[in-house]
């Protein structure tokens, strides 16, 4: 349910995401699939987890 919620109002979007800790992601949605939602950054990829997010808000 969360992955469908990320790619339609989020796809594309520059977004923050919180996993708990000092850490917050920051970056562009690219894909959300398989509960794994994958933002780029400086054209650095990163994969989160979907079950591991908290939070996350548009830039």
């Amino acid at each position: 349910m969360m992955q469908s919620f990320i790619v339609e109002h989020y796809l594309e979007s520059a977004v923050d995401v919180y996993c708990g800790g000092p850490d917050i992601f920051k970056g562009s949605v690219k894909a959300c699939a398989d509960n794994v939602l994958t933002l780029e950054n400086d054209g650095k990829l990163t994969h989160i987890a979907i079950d591991k997010i908290i939070a996350m808000w548009p830039q």
